[in-house]
């Protein structure tokens, strides 16, 4: 394994590319007593169209997530019961770019690792399996859409994205769901959980070597790409509808607002991208920033107002959300905010922030492994940060700002009281 020291940061990360194609990357952590590893699939909801051996497949919304819970079954019983039995931590999650599975432990750190590489790597599927599941999914799709939180979410990726895959949720629907059958789990197994398209993230007090050893000894040895993928066209980056309200069981109405962002980086290049992006969101939209400071003044926020930037199907995005009774009002004024230059004393203050966001993420084994899948699938170094961080202006930031954040381009969902509707 490739050794690069980071003195700057007091660490050393070791990576590999297996001869599969598998991304490995550790980050040993001397005297922790827990460790993590995360096995991760560049495949998420998004990803529903392909080709595989010469077959189109079109696979109905949701079979990613689908796809995730079934992964647990082998034909030897469910692998909960082995990791719970080492006292190890296992779950996973699916978003509309990746599938990760992982796992904490404080012991057999070993055996665990070879557990989850074995599981994630044997589709087992038969249809009293899968049949029995599709209520399980169903009623998990269900809670959501009755949630007012993931709702608005959902409602605003519609505005944005309509017909595009991104516009339709990663769970799918109760009737999308009934589509998948065996047969399309198989297939987009096949397709995507190649480990060419997947990375091996691991963080603790950990051999490097023995995590290369075990993965080579665990998946297959032939190298196999991922399918092309088909997204349909090109979303550009105007909404599709500039805003929906409706109601739901809400005291308080509730808003999210969206901007389309265009095609994400890729290389090195999306490093700076991202850290110029979440500077300028802190610097416009921050809860030190003046138009924050001014509509929670105003009551028109208050402390559940957040954002984020999020990358998927080849595309970036950001989202706005939050409480407020005039919601087009707060959306008029954080895009109005644009428009005032930016402090340069204001804009260091923000540079640290995110600098010391990124130190305290290295202790967070959840958020590193997944942050290092995240540079493996988008060819960047993440422990590269603080020398990208410190070439980032000021005028870079107002520069991305003006380019990205014009009014126009946002969407806006709003979640009202029934009352309020009445």
């Amino acid at each position: 394994m490739k050794r690069t020291d980071y003195p700057a940061l007091g660490m050393a990360a070791y990576t590999s590319t297996l001869p599969n194609g598998l991304a490995v990357c550790v980050v040993p952590k001397p005297g922790w007593r827990k460790c993590r590893a995360s096995f991760v699939t560049n495949y998420g909801g998004a990803d529903r169209r392909f080709v595989l051996d010469g077959r189109r497949y079109d696979t109905p919304a949701g079979v990613a997530h689908y796809l995730e819970h079934k992964m647990f079954d082998m034909p030897d019983g469910s692998v909960d019961g082995i990791f719970a039995g080492r006292g190890a931590d296992s779950n996973a999650y699916t978003s509309y770019a990746v599938t990760s599975y992982h796992f904490t432990c404080a012991g057999q750190f070993e055996e665990n690792l070879r557990t989850l590489l074995r599981f994630v790597s044997t589709p087992y599927f038969t249809g009293q399996t899968v049949e029995k599941e599709r209520g399980i999914i169903a009623q998990e799709i269900v809670e959501g859409e009755d949630d007012p939180s993931w709702a608005v979410y959902q409602d605003c990726l519609k505005l944005l994205f309509g017909g595009h895959p991104l516009g339709s949720d990663v769970v799918g629907t109760v009737a999308s769901i009934q589509d998948v059958t065996p047969e399309i789990l198989a297939a987009c197994h096949r397709a995507f959980y190649v480990p060419a398209n997947m990375a091996l993230c691991v963080a603790g007090d950990v051999d490097p070597e023995a995590v290369e050893r075990a993965a080579l000894e665990a998946l297959p040895g032939d190298r196999a790409a991922a399918p092309a993928r088909d997204y349909g066209p090109d979303p550009g980056v105007e909404p599709v509808e500039k805003s929906r309200r409706r109601t739901m069981e809400v005291s308080v109405p509730l808003f999210c607002a969206g901007a389309k962002l265009g095609p994400a980086a890729k290389g090195p290049e999306a490093l700076r991208e991202r850290l110029t992006a979440e500077l300028a969101m802190r610097c416009l939209w921050g809860k030190s920033a003046p138009a924050y400071l001014e509509l929670y003044e105003k009551g028109l926020l208050n402390d559940s107002f957040f954002f984020e930037l999020d990358h998927a199907a080849g595309q970036s995005f950001l989202i706005l959300s939050g409480e407020s009774d005039r919601p087009e009002a707060v959306l008029s004024q954080l895009t109005a905010a644009v428009e005032r230059p930016i402090d340069p004393a204001f804009f260091l203050r923000q540079k640290k922030a995110v600098y010391g966001g990124f130190i305290r993420m290295l202790d967070d084994f959840f958020e590193l492994t997944e942050s290092m899948a995240d540079g493996c699938f988008a060819g960047f170094d993440l422990f590269e940060t603080p020398g990208v961080l410190d070439g980032i202006t000021c005028a870079d930031v107002s520069a991305w700002a003006a380019e990205h954040l014009a009014a126009g381009r946002f969407a806006l969902s709003i979640i009202c009281p029934k009352e309020e509707q009445a």
